[in-house]
């Protein structure tokens, strides 16, 4: 891979995940790296996207924040997660390979009503496809059917070698269905099909209650000094 790229650093900023900390991104700037090849390379080395913005965390005596995928073929469910499965078993998917207009009230009602206190309230539609859509990498949107009804969207990147969860909305009503944790679960399951070897589930911030979840699938491995380490349990 030609190492020869242009990478540029933010200035600080408020930490959005630990109070009192400050926040700093290594941002891929140069437009060579926005193409499918070597946005799998960036995965790999714990780069992420938000939109076309491909960046990481690049924080100054801070390394709270770990880069987290799953290798889905070492992949076992915990019987939380079994259960899960079992109570949402009724629930039918479909996938698409663009972000639909159709999907925007649900988007809406999600953000306003869930994450109400975050940086994307109140959503607009500008927001919704700048946020999702991406012309750097093939994408897949998982829909999540109860009976006929819409009621999650899971957007996942499709890497050459890997799935990448992006970002999932959902009916408010079926949050404490666990919807979130069915529509990973149903990632994992995709990506195996699919004959990939992990899903990227993002960063993973142990000292952060909303984004400490991710270390509950096994086997998980971590970006750490910047080495996969498997982690069993």
């Amino acid at each position: 891979m030609n190492m020869n790229f242009q990478l540029g650093i933010t200035k600080s900023f408020p930490c959005n995940y630990l109070e009192g900390h400050e926040e700093r991104l290594l941002v891929a700037t140069d437009t060579r790296l926005h193409n499918a090849e070597h946005y799998n390379w960036l995965m790999s080395q714990g780069f992420r996207r938000s939109g076309d913005q491909i960046y990481k965390p690049y924080c100054i005596n801070c390394s709270a924040c770990q880069s987290i995928r799953i290798p889905v073929n070492e992949f076992v469910a915990s019987k939380s997660q079994k259960r899960n499965l079992r109570k949402n078993s009724h629930i039918t998917t479909k996938i698409s390979e663009e972000l639909k207009p159709s999907y925007y009230e649900l988007y809406e009602r999600y953000i306003n009503e869930v994450h109400s206190d975050g940086a994307m309230y109140p959503a607009n539609y500008e927001q919704y496809e700048s946020f999702l859509q991406s012309k750097i990498t093939k994408q897949l949107f998982l829909e999540l059917y109860d009976d006929e009804q819409l009621i999650a969207v899971a957007v996942t990147d499709n890497l050459d070698s890997a799935l990448s969860a992006v970002y999932t909305f959902y009916s408010p009503a079926y949050k404490r269905q666990g919807i979130g944790v069915f529509g990973i679960l149903k990632q994992i399951e995709l990506a195996l099909k699919m004959g990939k070897k992990h899903l990227y589930l993002g960063y993973q911030i142990d000292e952060c209650q909303k984004m400490n979840y991710k270390n509950r699938y096994h086997k998980h491995e971590r970006l750490i000094n910047n080495s996969w380490e498997l982690i069993n349990k």
